[in-house]
């Protein structure tokens, strides 16, 4: 390969060996918790029905997403013949760099898309094979439940590290120096498929989740998995389609797009690093390092994942998790520095340069303190939650009151903390020479990103036992298990519940590095293209400038808009719900326990609710940058960037942590606290909860891939708008009507996208 030593060549087979390791640990695992024990036969057919919903509607979405997929991986193989191949493309391949740069874009494109899909569909279906065997473990006792539980979330976790880092390695193996060309395929397509799980799974679940509540908990007065409850099931598929699959398609591109900006910003480092820019001479060590590390906390996330377990005594299912973790995270460390003395030296001197681990030892303890910053404010063990319980006493409006102050003040601990992590970037790269010190900067905030997310085998493993054991208990209600091992469910679902608010809290953190990183690719794939038209080179975005300070606002002002449309999405199917359960309710004897619930009907219901809102909510972030970059340029493009990413990091943490602090105080106060279950404050909690489900799990994990989908729409268009702009370009007469049809798209999208409850209520007919 172009450039690379005996060592990479290995070391670059090597990391694709532990990725294929990876995806095969996953397998056995998975083989492991299939041998368990399923239960009861009632157990097994309460099973059942969510096994069948939830892949009932996987299998829908594929189908509506599919023609979108086969659509854009032809126009992004077309991109190429706008703008003219990359330097590094036409050093690799010669004459025939165009072909190879069209199939390889479209190729990575749908490989990213699969994978993403791969990663959420087998993560979800291990999800829902292990929660009936942990509800049957739990009769056994509590560590049996804990590992099943936690085996079956580790299986999608190793998924999304082996697949992230086998496309990204097999794209560096074909491509080389030119792997940039073909990678932005690669992240815009796990971004995109990522985007809709998480809005399809998230309207879903909510929509049931909180007309179930509202019916059954507050107009009925019965358990919360009661299985008079006609959305009970749906309520039960929901956690598996939003949580299991849209946050492991979540975490993937988050995986996957820090892997392409460190390549991109590596590239960059490595012409400089050899000579001058430009002379057709790489340091490959820059692009290398990323790869390895990856392929370190991969090795290490195995290892950690193998710790987990407690006893009946002390029953610590979050201490042992924790302790799998930093497990993992000292691993990784060593593991970084390791390869730092042996590989990152300096050519000249010998000595390493320990710049890269340092960035990369600021990721990994940015992923700690943001773990610990969220459980602070979303556990039942801390002061936030227990005010937000007591806050229940005097009503509902003092609850929520105290949730959205809660809420609002954990983003602001949660930005400073990632300001740092930014600062601390700076501060290492402070010494490199001005020519390229932001390319350095920004290569270290990639850098931390990968450090971030090194650890994402545990993480996902620790987010997906979440709604594995909310589904167990639910389960065991329906089917009536003994209480010693509710008492096991009922404790692990209470972890999960925490552990899903601190996974969320690291995947935003994730996203705003990993789009501050993908914002340093913009720039320098700006600059290359105005290098070669002759234009003057941005290096900057001066906000002082009108237009950018017009795309500053409108960027700012999109996290509100979608995460106003998602809201309204659940609220819409929500209300149908409700009419479904109250019509169901007055079934003849089956309040009774006579006659079951038509259980699949709700099922359709939010199946049907989730998907009309796919297409039309996908086109905003997608449309939105394509009619700023064009209409106000690349410098307001980049403006708007900033815009969203600040926007959307504040929003995205309050929303999810108000509504985690909502779940949990309700929890707090179903353990007996304030009158316990049934009392007035646990009705006012209730309600909190219903409040902050679709902020908590529809519009604040939805911003995380809006964000990173819309810095990879505006880094795969701003060579184009440079091209295209230049006075006198054939196609500028033709982008007043694209800019026209993509205005009439945005207006469609919005529209459909706020149409009344009236309009929608033929689907619950």
């Amino acid at each position: 390969m172009h450039g690379m030593t005996v060592f990479e060549t290995y070391a670059v087979f090597g990391v694709l060996a532990v990725a294929i390791a990876g995806l095969i640990y996953a397998f056995v695992l998975r083989r492991q918790v299939l041998k368990a024990d399923t239960g009861t036969e009632r157990m097994r057919e309460v099973w059942g029905f969510i096994k069948a919903g939830a892949n009932a509607y996987l299998g829908r979405q594929f189908r509506t997403l599919f023609v979108l997929i086969i659509g854009l991986t032809f126009v992004l193989a077309a991109s190429v013949l706008i703008i003219p191949p990359s330097r590094e493309a036409t050093v690799m391949f010669g004459d025939q760099a165009l072909i190879w740069v069209a199939v390889g874009r479209a190729v990575a494109f749908l490989m990213g898309s699969m994978f993403s899909y791969s990663v959420g569909f087998v993560g979800m279906n291990a999800a829902v094979e292990g929660n009936v065997r942990v509800a049957a473990a739990a009769r056994q006792g509590y560590n049996p439940a804990l590992q099943i539980a936690y085996r079956s979330g580790t299986i999608t976790g190793m998924l999304t590290v082996g697949f992230g880092l086998l496309g990204g390695t097999l794209i560096f193996l074909v491509f080389g120096i030119a792997a940039p060309d073909a990678l932005l395929g690669f992240g815009f397509g796990g971004s995109l498929i990522a985007l809709f799980m998480r809005v399809g799974g998230g309207i879903y679940t909510k929509a049931a989740d909180v007309g179930a509540d509202l019916v059954g908990k507050i107009e009925t007065g019965i358990p919360e998995d009661d299985p008079r409850n006609a959305a009970v099931i749906a309520d039960l598929v929901g956690d598996n389609v939003g949580d299991c699959a849209g946050m492991a398609a979540d975490v993937f591109e988050s995986f996957e797009v820090t892997l392409v900006s460190a390549l991109i910003l590596g590239l960059v480092l490595g012409d400089v690093a050899r000579g001058t820019l430009g002379d057709g001479q790489y340091d490959l060590r820059f692009v290398i390092f990323p790869l390895i590390l990856r392929a370190i906390g991969v090795i290490a996330s195995m290892i950690g994942n193998t710790v987990v377990r407690t006893d009946e005594q002390r029953r610590d299912a979050m201490g042992a998790m924790n302790r799998g973790f930093y497990l993992a995270a000292g691993i990784s460390v060593i593991g970084f520095a390791a390869t730092t003395v042996f590989y990152m030296t300096d050519p000249s001197t010998g000595r390493p340069d320990w710049r890269p681990f340092l960035a990369t030892l600021t990721g990994i303890i940015l992923a700690i303190v943001l773990d610990k910053t969220t459980e602070y404010f979303t556990s039942t063990h801390y002061h936030p939650v227990q005010e937000t319980s007591r806050a229940s006493q005097t009503g509902s409006a003092t609850n929520i009151l105290s949730g959205l102050a809660l809420g609002m003040e954990s983003s602001v601990w949660a930005i400073i903390v990632i300001a740092l992590a930014v600062l601390s970037s700076i501060f290492i790269y402070a010494s490199e020479a001005p020519a390229i010190q932001l390319t350095a900067i920004l290569y270290g905030v990639s850098l931390t990103g990968i450090g971030m997310l090194s650890l994402t085998g545990n993480t996902i493993s620790m987010d997906s036992f979440g709604p594995i054991s909310d589904n167990a208990n639910g389960i065991g209600e329906m089917s009536g298990l003994s209480r010693e091992a509710r008492a096991v469910m009922d404790d692990l679902d209470a972890v999960g519940n925490t552990t899903k608010a601190v996974t969320k809290g690291i995947a935003i953190g994730s996203a705003v590095i990993a789009a501050v990183a993908l914002f340093g690719s913009y720039l320098t794939d700006v600059g290359k293209v105005q290098v070669q038209t002759g234009q003057p080179v941005l290096t900057g975005i001066n906000v002082s400038a009108p237009t950018v300070f017009v795309g500053l606002l409108i960027g700012g002002a999109v996290p509100f808009l979608f995460s106003a449309l998602t809201i309204r999405a659940v609220q819409r199917a929500a209300s149908q719900i409700v009419d479904e359960v109250r019509r169901q309710f007055k079934i003849p004897g089956l309040m009774e326990g006579k006659v079951l619930p038509d259980y699949a009907r709700a099922v359709t219901i939010s199946t049907t609710a989730a998907q009309k809102e796919l297409i039309s909510l996908g086109l905003i972030p997608v449309m939105i940058p394509i009619l700023v970059g064009f209409i106000l340029g690349v410098e307001a493009l980049g403006g708007f960037l900033a815009g969203i990413i600040l926007s959307g990091q504040l929003l995205a943490v309050f929303q999810a942590n108000a509504g985690g602090a909502w779940d949990n105080a309700k929890k707090f106060i179903e353990e007996g606290n304030y009158g316990g279950k049934h009392s007035d404050p646990h009705k006012a909690a209730v309600v909190g909860d219903t409040v902050g489900d679709p902020l908590k799990d529809t519009a604040g994990p939805a911003l995380n891939p809006m964000i990173k989908v819309i810095n990879l729409v505006a880094l795969i268009i701003a060579p184009i708008i440079v091209t295209v702009r230049v006075p006198g370009h054939p196609l500028a007469m033709s982008l007043v009507a694209a800019m026209l049809a993509c205005l009439a798209v945005l207006i469609w999208a919005i529209w459909q996208s706020k149409r009344d409850v009236a309009a929608t209520g033929a689907l619950a007919q």
